[in-house]
């Protein structure tokens, strides 16, 4: 079995950290998705009634899943809708994150070598069997 080397181990460790430290700085998030939604309201002589006109909107929607449902609501225009797209965008950002800590533990896993178990000291993290036993006989001396 090859020897890992140090060095890779101790850049995958900085890798780490610094991936945390990226989490700790995502800031407000939100799941979803937002979509532009343009509708026809059904009135034979209004404009959206034109196979031309894209219809009204649009209305912008934040879609997510929530406990195996679609939930969706309607997101007003302006500063409520930039706020939403860059929650949006936060939590986009914070899954690539989660996902190249992921990437970068499995490797520091694979490097980090496997402790000798033939060694003849014992692993210091690993509780000691045994410990104090109790003498055998009665519990008390007899009267």
């Amino acid at each position: 079995m090859p020897e890992t080397d140090d060095r890779d181990l101790g850049l995958l460790e900085a890798e780490r950290s610094r991936l945390r430290a990226e989490l700790g700085d995502v800031g407000d998030f939100r799941r979803g998705s937002l979509n532009e939604a343009y509708r026809r309201c059904g009135k034979p002589r209004c404009r959206c009634a034109d196979p031309e006109q894209r219809g009204h909107g649009p209305v912008h929607l934040l879609t997510r899943s929530v406990a195996g449902r679609t939930v969706t609501r309607a997101v007003r225009e302006g500063p409520e809708l930039e706020k939403v797209r860059r929650e949006v965008a936060a939590y986009r950002r914070f899954r690539g994150l989660v996902e190249e800590l992921v990437e970068v533990n499995e490797a520091i896993c694979g490097a980090r070598p496997v402790p000798d178990v033939g060694s003849a000291e014992p692993d210091a993290r690993r509780p000691q069997r045994g410990g104090s036993r109790r003498p055998s006989g009665p519990s008390s001396a007899p009267r």
